[in-house]
Formats: C-alpha cells, structure tokens, sequence
C-alpha cells in the first residue's frame, strides 16, 4: 500500500506541474505594473498580447517540465479560461527520480482533467488492479492542503491562464524586444525579461512565490500577428534548484468540453490514503 500512497502523491504533483507548464502564476486582478518614464517600447505591444490571449479564451497547448533530476514530463491537450480554469490534458513521464517510481508502479502516462473544484487523474488498468478497479482519483482543491499545496491552491488553481505569462514579463524591469523569430510557422515578436520576487506588483502572489522558495524568473514570450501568445518559456530559480517550463499554443477559440469521469470508475484520493492508514495532512 506504501507503493500506492506514493502514486496518489506523484500523480498529484505531475497533474500540479504539468497544468503549471501550460498557463502561469499570476494573478488576474493585480495592479498593473508601473515603470519609469524611460518603460521600454514593448510594454504596449505586451499590454494589447494580454489582453488578446485572454478574451481568446482556449487554445491547444502542449507542454515540457524539466524539475531539476527529479521529473521531467511533457503534456498535451486543451485548455480552456473564459470562466476558470478548465480543461483536458495528456501528461507523459520522461525522465527524473520521480517518474522512474511511477514506471516502477505501472505508470508512465495519464490523462489529467481539471474541473473548477477539483482535477481528476487517469492512471490506467495496473493502478486500478490495485485500488478496487477504479481508475481515476479525484483531488478536490481545497483538499491538496493536506499534500502541502497550501491552503490558497484552489485559487490558484482557479486564476491561473495563459496570458498571465505576459503579464508576469510586465512586471520585469528589463523586458525587452528581442525581434522577429519563426515560431511554429507562425511569424512572431519574442520579448524577454527577468522577474525577481521583490519585483512582482500582486502581494499574494509574491507571497506565494516566497513560500515556493522561488527566488527569481526568466520570461521569454512570442507573440504572432494577431497579438495571441505562441510560445513561452519560464525558467526558475527556487531553493530545491531550477525549474524549466516550455509551453507551445495553437488553435485559439477551439471547442473545450471537459467532462467527470464516471462515479463510479473514481476513488477520491483522501479516502485511497485513509484506506492505507497514511495521514495525509
């Protein structure tokens, strides 16, 4: 039961991760950020990306994690934000101490569905032979406290989208044009900045950053003709080491439909714990 219980863990931390890669940390209703009056030309173009990427409202994503030497991953799916977050993502173990565990117990992909209150973890037929032959967990929000995902989360997890990766480069004070580049066969602009936690215009979220150990932020955006985010890649320095996220997004306004798995194929997570005689707090 051990094996399991650090399953239940794992994919919790995969499902967190990937989604994270695909969108940012922002906050959606922090002040503008201010600058002098020598703000660099880019500000207005990244301003009207903002705003474009978020009225588009969907978009395809495809994602890779790189966690230092404990997991990398890539992801791919749909995401959807017109009115929290929602969406449907394929997540693939790669590389990492981690993800040698989850293939130890069977796993080496599963698909991830994120609902407003909770998310739901597909973890195949060898994890369902172990846990009564359901094969999905579900992780309600307000419940990931008890696996150390802090009691502010469920917000998090409801705020969190795609053109908050541009709104975390206008937080930069050396964000820049760095020009014209090909990306995906789209023609772009690429901008580029660091963050530092000190920087960082939201209260909560800086607050949230510091109790990640983060300690700062590269942000580098491409933007197409048509003012929408294409690529992003976010590389952090936190206190366990380097985190890097590349994310791909295409086929904005799409059709996202995310449905719950069946009831009667789900087992929720703190009930697999409480099975097994492990605290989850």
């Amino acid at each position: 039961m051990k094996r399991t219980t650090a399953t239940v863990r794992l994919a919790a931390v995969a499902a967190l991760t990937g989604l994270a890669a695909c969108t940012s940390s922002g906050s959606p209703d922090r002040p503008e950020a201010t600058h002098t009056a020598s703000a660099p030309a880019a500000l207005p173009a990244l301003r009207t990306a903002e705003r474009s990427t978020q009225q588009a409202g969907t978009a395809r994503v495809r994602s890779t994690t790189v966690m230092g030497s404990q997991l990398s991953l890539t992801a791919d799916g749909l995401l959807a934000w017109r009115d929290g977050l929602s969406g449907t993502l394929t997540l693939h173990y790669t590389g990492g101490t981690a993800a040698e565990t989850m293939r130890g117990l069977g796993v080496t992909s599963m698909e991830a569905r994120y609902l407003s209150d909770a998310y739901y973890a597909r973890l195949g037929d060898a994890f369902a032979a172990k846990t009564g032959g359901r094969h999905w967990l579900k992780y309600a929000y307000e419940d990931l406290r008890s696996l150390g995902g802090g009691a502010d989360l469920a917000d998090q997890m409801r705020s969190t989208t795609p053109d908050q990766s541009v709104r975390l480069l206008l937080d930069s004070e050396d964000v820049r044009e760095v020009g014209a580049e090909t990306v995906d066969g789209r023609a772009t602009r690429h901008y580029s900045g660091t963050v530092a936690v000190g920087d960082v215009t939201d209260a909560g979220l800086q607050r949230r950053l510091r109790d990640a150990g983060v300690t700062g932020e590269s942000v580098d955006i491409w933007i197409d003709e048509k003012n929408l985010l294409v690529k992003k890649v976010e590389k952090t320095s936190t206190a366990n080491g380097k985190v890097t996220q590349t994310a791909h997004y295409s086929d904005y306004g799409v059709e996202v439909a995310v449905h719950r798995p069946p009831a009667a194929d789900t087992q929720d997570f703190t009930s697999l714990l409480s099975q097994s005689g492990t605290n989850p707090s």
